[in-house]
């Protein structure tokens, strides 16, 4: 399944309504909140970096795996421009092999685990985190909540059209397995004077503009808040907190984001 090639390159423009400073506050707070020592952490499915690169400028020692290695690219790119150093590895997080143990912070941000879509795979990537954890270390991660999944996003269709790109976005939502399928159809505006003439059939054209087609086809599991907290516990964490919608009450039925504190037991 295609999943962040070429979208990798416009992802941070279409999410650019992202507050991510307010994203790190929060999850500093939730480290501040568990009452763990964090000075490095392991940030998985980090993708281009807009997580990673506040934390290690907040002076974090952090490594950070990606399955894509388009996302890893620009994550570089722009920690290489901001003169932060990075350690980052291209990895599937459901295969995890990192060498490093004792880690005071594993963490997995913007729905990162919605793409693990079974709970046997969530067990084995969970049980892993737990061994490389130190004991009393924590573990935070959120996802898009099953309501949000099945119910906001689920057979619906979005669009939006800017200058220089749009997209459509049609889901289909499968009840019987909780799987949310995102088809997503995206088009970038190209500069006629750089096309050459051979290529014009291929692109889309109305008066002025020609835009080239990309799509790609993602899968995330609506994960219900209880199976979760259950793979935690088979997994060996001990105290187990969730959170709604970047608050710090216990999600609602229409929490859109559930965020997750593990402390793996001393």
């Amino acid at each position: 399944m295609n999943q962040y090639g070429n979208f990798a390159y416009v992802y941070d423009q279409l999410m650019d309504d992202v507050d991510y400073d307010a994203w790190v506050k929060y999850i500093e707070n939730l480290i501040e909140k568990s009452g763990a020592s964090v000075k490095n952490i392991l940030e998985l499915a980090c993708g281009t970096g807009n997580i990673t690169i506040p934390l290690a400028k907040k002076g974090y020692d952090i490594a950070g795996i990606d399955i894509s290695d388009d996302m890893l690219g620009l994550a570089l790119e722009k920690s290489e421009a901001m003169g932060v150093p990075l350690v980052l590895l291209e990895q599937d997080m459901v295969d995890l092999d990192f060498d490093l143990y004792d880690l005071d912070c594993v963490l997995c941000a913007c729905d990162g685990f919605n793409y693990v879509t079974s709970l046997e795979d969530l067990y084995k990537v969970f049980s892993k985190i737990y061994d490389l954890l130190k004991p009393g270390g924590v573990f935070i991660f959120d996802i898009s909540s099953y309501y949000k999944l099945s119910e906001v996003l689920g057979n619906n269709f979005m669009g939006e059209s800017r200058d220089s790109i749009s997209y459509m976005w049609t889901n289909y939502y499968d009840e019987a397995n909780q799987l949310l399928e995102m088809n997503l159809d995206f088009f970038l505006k190209l500069d006629p004077d750089e096309v050459e003439g051979d290529y014009l059939e291929e692109g889309l054209q109305d008066d002025d503009n020609l835009y080239e087609r990309y799509r790609e086809v993602h899968l995330q599991r609506a994960h219900r808040e209880e199976e979760i907290v259950d793979v935690l516990k088979k997994a060996g964490f001990g105290r187990i907190d969730s959170y709604g919608d970047f608050g710090f009450d216990r999600p609602g039925d229409q929490s859109e984001r559930i965020f997750f504190t593990a402390i793996k037991q001393v």
